[in-house]
């Protein structure tokens, strides 16, 4: 008996301590040509645009389409930030003057003058998937 007891108020820890997730799937239909990749990178506030992401992947490009998912989340507010990686170098190429010379976009598809802000980008994420498009 006092076997089962310890056992139950184990599992019951277990439940209590397991972390709700859900997935963001995000697709871009507008890529600029098939050309390398397109990177993604999804972020939290404490992250976002100066340390490294969350969650990362990279998807092929067929006919100015590609998708990625990002599966097992948790839940909680991101946001998704990415770039058309055309020449293959991993990175994201900028001019001189600091503008971008490959096509990029962010959840939300808020584009001003400057970098991606948070207050843009940002969605909440719930026990629900998420899908979103995203233009370059």
């Amino acid at each position: 008996m006092k076997t089962t007891v310890v056992l139950l108020m184990t599992f019951i820890s277990l439940i209590s301590y397991s972390q709700e997730t859900s997935s963001i799937t995000v697709t871009i239909n507008n890529v600029p040509n098939d050309k390398g990749v397109v990177g993604y990178g999804l972020y939290s506030k404490d992250n976002f645009m100066v340390a490294a992401p969350v969650k990362a992947a990279e998807s092929n490009i067929t006919n100015s389409k590609t998708t990625v998912t990002f599966e097992d989340v948790p839940l909680g507010t991101y946001a998704i930030l990415c770039y058309h990686d055309s020449n293959g170098n991993g990175k994201m190429d900028f001019e001189t003057n600091g503008m971008p010379t490959e096509a990029y976009g962010g959840s939300n598809n808020v584009m001003t003058m400057g970098p991606p802000r948070w207050e843009d980008c940002k969605f909440e994420l719930t026990e629900k998937p998420v899908e979103l498009e995203i233009r370059f």
